[in-house]
């Protein structure tokens, strides 16, 4: 009997169904024939195990609940005298008084829904319930703020980083990022250990929960867990709630002064060079860059000297799926643009719960600036220059991501 004969044949069946009797590849059960279907058999499994183990939508939105419960036991902790003006009936009685703002058959199922379901098993209410909270204690705050600073109990930076509202609302956040977003990093050694680093980030997803994840991020799963000061747009000071959040979580309006002085500070300093026009993208143009504002950023860093490190985020395009926007209603309030999402306002403010789809945020190589001279950040040729490669590498890195992922809630 030959070598040949005793040698085992491929693993793979024929299309008939029956055993291959080709040789296998060295260091392989499979032939060449059968080695490429073999890999994407394997992938294949692989991916049925991971949907196995992810958890349902209805177990992802009771955690949800779960964290916004939590969350609020913190801030009656820091407030103990506030108390939302919420219930399920009021929330009722805004929907029937607004209904004709709904598509008329969808707001009347939701009245319906609302009458029929015990608040106690009405998913979304205690979801409602958890983030009305938020929102009034917040715009609440705005008063506790001069409060405390009459009686002295009050500690912040120059900033108005406020650790105690940051502690407050850590956990929730790490919630999102860990188990609702399920976010995965790599490049976390691109983060500076020490020492400014200016972050510069793709923008998307309606709300600004790009910047919340970096933050995150980095907060959890860098070495030295840095915190970042992200800079925000000229026009959230607007949204009442909204900017306060921003500024007790220690983020800084965006400009380039700001951005500079952070980074003489030796800060993390991340900013959205795409603005408004990054989150307010439809969702047929996701992932596809808009222009990178004039070079400000680029000036900060060559200013202060700083590493510039790219940062890619994919996940956060699909948490919204806005199909149009609506130019005479952001006229109107004063916004720069009113997306019209899926969800948006035909749901009201349920229509604010993202999807909990899987999110990526890859760090890039820093591209160093410390070898220009003091003068870089006036000449505009270097600017443009910089701004332009920052942005290339930025969408570069995001066709690598999308390229290996091959479901948008799976990863």
């Amino acid at each position: 009997m030959s070598a040949d004969e005793t040698r085992d044949r491929c693993a793979a069946l024929t299309h008939a169904g029956a055993p291959c009797n080709n040789y296998p590849l060295p260091d392989s059960l499979y032939c060449r024939a059968h080695q490429p279907s073999a890999e994407q058999s394997a992938a294949a499994a692989a991916a049925a195990a991971a949907a196995e183990d992810a958890p349902s939508e209805a177990q992802m939105q009771e955690q949800l609940i779960e964290e916004l419960n939590k969350l609020i036991e913190r801030v009656k902790a820091l407030a103990p005298d506030y108390t939302p003006p919420f219930s399920p009936q009021g929330m009722l009685g805004a929907f029937s008084e607004d209904v004709g703002s709904l598509i008329p058959e969808m707001g009347k199922g939701l009245v319906e829904r609302l009458r029929k379901s015990p608040a106690a098993d009405f998913l979304d209410i205690e979801t409602y319930k958890g983030l009305w909270f938020l929102v009034n204690y917040t715009v609440q705050s705005q008063l506790d703020v001069i409060k405390r600073h009459m009686s002295g109990d009050y500690e912040t930076d120059e900033w108005g980083l406020d650790m105690d509202f940051v502690n407050a609302v850590l956990p929730f956040l790490t919630f999102m990022y860990k188990s609702y977003w399920r976010v995965e990093t790599t490049g976390m050694d691109n983060v500076p250990y020490e020492g400014r680093g200016l972050l510069v980030a793709n923008h998307s997803g309606t709300l600004p929960w790009d910047g919340a994840m970096i933050g995150t991020a980095i907060y959890h799963e860098h070495p030295m867990n840095r915190l970042v000061r992200s800079l925000y747009a000229t026009w959230f000071p607007t949204v009442p709630f909204v900017s306060e959040v921003l500024m007790k979580g220690g983020q800084v309006l965006a400009n380039v002064d700001n951005g500079t002085r952070l980074l003489e500070q030796n800060h993390l300093v991340a900013v959205f060079p795409e603005g408004y026009k990054g989150v307010s993208k439809l969702f047929k143009e996701r992932y596809q860059l808009a222009r990178f504002g004039r070079g400000g950023f680029v000036r900060m860093a060559l200013a202060s000297q700083a590493p510039i490190i790219p940062v890619s985020v994919v996940g956060a395009e699909e948490t919204y799926i806005v199909v149009h926007k609506s130019r005479t209603i952001a006229k109107l309030i004063g916004f720069p643009f009113f997306p019209i999402s899926i969800t948006w306002p035909w749901l009201g403010p349920l229509g604010f719960i993202p999807l909990p789809t899987k999110w990526y945020i890859d760090f890039g190589t820093p591209i160093p600036t410390d070898q220009y001279g003091p003068d870089a950040a006036n000449n505009l040729a270097l600017v443009s220059q910089l701004t332009d490669q920052v942005r290339n590498v930025v969408q570069e890195m995001i066709y690598m991501r999308l390229s290996q992922r091959s479901s948008v809630f799976l990863g």
